[in-house]
Order: C-alpha cells, then sequence, then structure tokens
C-alpha cells in the first residue's frame, strides 16, 4: 500500500486553470465539480494517477459521494494510493457537512442590515475576478437560508434572469431574497444597468409574492446598498 506521506502526482502538476484549489479561490466552493473538492482533500496521487485522476476513480463506485460516507476506512484503503491519513481527511471532512446540516435553525444568521451582508459575504466575493450574482435567501424572520449563486457573468457584467432567480427562491422556500453582487475593479458604486435589474427583479418578486429587499454591491472592503441609497423602492 502506498504511503500518504510518500510524494506522487499531485494537483500542482495540473495546468493552471485546471487546478482546483486555484479554482476555489477564484470562483468559490460551488463551481467545482465533486472529483475537484474530494481532489483537494486527497492533495496527493499515485506514480500513474492524479489526485484529480484518484477521486475520479473513487467516486466512479456506483454509491458516488454515498459511498464515501457510508464506507468503512478498510474499505477506502483498498483504493491504490488512500491511506489511513487521506481516510481521516475525508471522513472528518463529511462529518463538517453533516454537523452543519443538522444546525438548528436558531444558529442561522439573521440579516437585519446591509452591514450583516456584507460581514457574511465581503471576505469571498471580494476577490474574485469576475462579477458573480448571487442571492440570500431567507425565511419570514431573515435567517439565512442558503447563499445562492445565481449567475457569473464576464469581467464587466452579469446577465441575471428572473427566471433563474426566482426558481432558486422557491426551491429554498424563500420568504424574502437579499441580491448582492461584486464589481472585481472593487468599487461598489452600482451601475445603471445594476439599478435596472434590481428594479425588475423588485418587480417580478411582488408578482410572485417573493420580496426582494435589498441590492449590495460588493466592492474592496466596501460595499453600497441599493436599498440605502433609495435606488430600489
Amino acid at each position: 500500500m502506498l504511503k500518504d506521506t510518500e510524494y506522487h502526482y499531485t494537483i500542482k502538476d495540473l495546468p493552471a486553470d485546471c487546478r482546483p484549489r486555484e479554482r476555489i479561490t477564484l470562483h468559490g466552493a460551488a463551481s467545482l465539480s465533486n472529483a475537484e473538492l474530494l481532489a483537494i482533500l486527497l492533495r496527493t496521487g499515485t506514480p500513474e494517477y492524479t489526485a484529480l485522476e484518484l477521486a475520479g476513480q473513487i467516486l466512479a463506485h456506483p454509491g458516488g459521494l454515498r459511498y464515501l460516507a457510508e464506507a468503512t476506512p478498510e474499505e477506502l484503503t483498498r483504493h491504490k494510493g488512500i491511506g489511513l491519513a487521506k481516510v481521516a481527511q475525508i471522513k472528518a471532512a463529511l462529518e463538517l457537512g453533516k454537523r452543519l446540516v443538522s444546525l438548528s435553525p436558531e444558529v442561522r444568521p439573521v440579516i437585519k442590515c446591509p452591514e450583516d451582508v456584507a460581514h457574511l459575504v465581503m471576505e469571498e466575493m471580494r476577490f474574485l475576478d469576475r462579477e458573480h450574482f448571487r442571492a440570500l435567501c431567507l425565511n419570514t424572520k431573515n435567517q439565512v437560508l442558503g447563499v445562492e449563486t445565481i449567475s457569473i457573468g464576464s469581467l464587466s457584467s452579469s446577465l441575471v434572469h428572473p427566471r433563474e432567480l426566482f426558481k432558486t427562491a422557491i426551491g429554498k422556500s424563500a420568504a424574502n431574497l437579499i441580491l448582492v453582487h461584486n464589481h472585481p475593479s472593487g468599487d461598489p458604486t452600482p451601475s445603471r444597468e445594476d439599478i435596472e435589474v434590481t428594479r425588475r427583479l423588485v418587480e417580478v418578486g411582488k408578482l410572485i409574492g417573493i420580496e426582494v429587499l435589498d441590492h449590495v454591491v460588493i466592492g474592496d472592503t466596501r460595499f453600497v446598498s441599493l436599498k440605502e441609497q433609495a435606488l430600489i423602492p
């Protein structure tokens, strides 16, 4: 059996634009496939396979992700290149995910003001090199049910269709929404397009019965609330 301490093909051996670590930093964890996320946990592969290829082989098991959760350490170490250290990393990550899902609603973040929105997303979104348009799905108490990526745009703009936004909101059983997107330039000043798109989404929300409470634009350590600026009703 190969030892985890041995150096084999790693994610660094892949071209820069294919490395999961770089992509998770630039585009967020949601942009990665299951195999890419697992490859980050594995860190190293074998003389024959990169960590990404090894992750793909493991997930090719009929159970997929469920197999990772249910397999015993002994079963996982039967895969060439998977030692007890890697098994521990995988099981620890899965357990954290399970504990997060099991959190009671009382510990969900509550949005009371634009500063709460910025506190929740600023540190990740301020470094993104493209515009990411996201929605904070809230319940009737303005507790966060989820932060969902609706679209990823170009360097200067993001395209948002009401259908995609409210499909996501309905799927989350959201009562309210707060829109948020970043400006890669670092300047959070809303553009005319930002204002027009927001007003359209506010009107659609009224028809559907899901209120759009605000749209917060994220810059580099700065943000602007369209609601506070009286740019939306």
